[in-house]
């Protein structure tokens, strides 16, 4: 449903078309989703033949995933401002657009800068795609029963997503080169930006008369885009390298500048009630060591399958087929049972707990000889991760006002992307302190021990939610 701010009677005769079709409206957001997290995922796989093909060196070839993760982390909380302003099917159309664009300008492109800009189109689309999702979720959808299980379809889709796109970009760059894996965007993104008009609910009025908040604006996008770029830097360039804590620097100086800005503005980027929501904080801070864990965990995974047990891309690629499959099964049947026999703070708590378990069962499965020692831990991963990762994004959601589900959704959105690669900068740190040249088991062990104990230890934070 549109706002319940906007009582006017063209949003009133519109509430019952997302109502009369609420599974086909979340068919859209479960593939706009879907198509977020592929997109992430795709090109890992192709980097190598990426690299040959267009002449990237060692060090510029992985800002052809970088250059996603800098345009979708620096522009979220714009993306999500313009959710809760412009209209959320409207965002949602216009980043699906985008992203199909933008893909089509990734698979002709011929020069490694074409590349590299086409991926952070990619990643503004996904910006504004992403938030006007959990926005219509939490909107359409009634909170209790009906929204857990529109939850539980819409973190499904996105982990069945991360997971499947190892396996896709494998497939498509083996047998159909490395241009595959953009080109077989574009009918997904399309998909949803037809879609979303026709079977998603209309925008109401955004409520107020106030203005957009360039100045807020401006400084958390330059916030975003300078923490996220410090922390890819500290991966290349070491954590005392001017360039990754100067960003990193700046980016908390400006952060801390925008909270000064926020509080004296007539109309926020960032209300107060957003930055002293305890639900809101603490589910950021959830969010940012859990998919810190999650990211290093998939790390360690196709480092030890392909690095120690020497096994090719492909088969490493597959084997995240069975996370997927139980990431599913996670999201939708652990969820709902958990939340209704729990509720959400035990729930919460029980669940970033055992993603911390399954790191710590990692670390026993890494120094193995055999890749079936890690299909256990793999298995566990996609148990605990989809069912804790959707229930973090609707306890993060609870208690927001309709009118500000964008900002909030984007608020939570940009935890996860620089925890996780901050995490992943950090325990990366940690498997190679050995100084070799190559990754070891132990060293993989150590990461996984580390992630696992500093998960454990954070879980305890979510006994601080405010009970539903």
């Amino acid at each position: 449903m549109p706002p319940e701010s906007d009582p006017s009677p063209t949003a009133a005769a519109d509430r019952p078309r997302g109502a009369r079709r609420p599974r086909a409206a979340l068919a859209v957001l479960a593939l706009a989703h879907f198509t977020v997290s592929v997109d992430f995922n795709i090109v890992y796989v192709a980097l190598p033949e990426i690299g040959d093909a267009l002449g990237f060196t060692s060090r510029s070839l992985p800002w052809v995933v970088n250059a996603f993760a800098l345009g979708f982390g620096g522009f979220l909380l714009l993306g999500g401002r313009a959710v809760d302003r412009l209209g959320a099917r409207r965002m949602l159309a216009l980043g699906a657009g985008l992203m199909a664009a933008a893909s089509v300008a990734g698979a002709l492109a011929g020069h490694p800068g074409v590349l590299v800009a086409a991926r952070a189109a990619q990643g503004l689309g996904a910006a504004a795609l992403f938030p006007a999702t959990l926005a219509l979720v939490n909107s359409v959808f009634a909170a209790g029963p009906e929204r857990t299980r529109a939850m539980a379809v819409w973190g499904t889709a996105g982990a069945f997503g991360a997971l499947a796109g190892g396996a896709v970009g494998g497939l498509l760059t083996s047998y159909l080169g490395w241009s595959s894996v953009f080109w077989a965007l574009v009918p997904l993104a399309l998909a949803v930006a037809l879609a979303a008009p026709r079977l998603l609910p209309r925008d109401g009025r955004a409520p107020g008369t106030g203005g957009f908040d360039v100045l807020g604006g401006g400084l958390v996008t330059a916030a975003s885009l300078l923490l996220v770029f410090g922390v890819f830097r500290t991966q290349e360039a070491g954590w005392f390298a001017l360039e990754s804590t100067g960003s990193l620097a700046l980016g908390l100086v400006l952060l801390g500048l925008l909270t000064v800005v926020e509080r004296r503005s007539a109309d926020p980027l960032l209300p107060t009630a957003l930055l002293t929501d305890r639900t809101l904080l603490v589910t950021m801070a959830l969010i940012l060591v859990l998919m810190g864990v999650v990211n290093t965990l998939h790390y360690v995974y196709t480092t030890h399958v392909q690095s120690v047990l020497g096994l090719g891309p492909l088969v490493a690629g597959l084997g995240f087929l069975p996370q997927g499959l139980f990431a599913m099964l996670g999201s939708m049947l652990v969820l709902p049972a958990v939340l209704r026999r729990w509720g959400t703070r035990a729930a919460l708590f029980a669940g970033v707990l055992s993603v911390g378990v399954t790191s710590l069962v990692f670390a026993l499965a890494v120094t193995g000889e055999s890749y079936w020692l890690t299909l256990p831990a793999v298995v566990l991963l996609g148990i605990t991760a989809g069912t804790t990762y959707p229930l973090v994004f609707a306890s993060a959601g609870s208690g927001v006002a309709p009118e500000r589900q964008g900002v909030a959704s984007a608020m939570v959105s940009t935890s996860q992307q620089v925890g996780g690669a901050l995490g992943l900068a950090v325990l990366v740190a940690v498997a190679n302190a050995g100084g070799g040249t190559e990754p070891t088991s132990g060293g993989l062990a150590a990461a996984s021990l580390a992630g696992g104990a500093v998960t454990v230890a954070t879980a305890f934070l979510a006994l601080a939610v405010r009970r539903a």
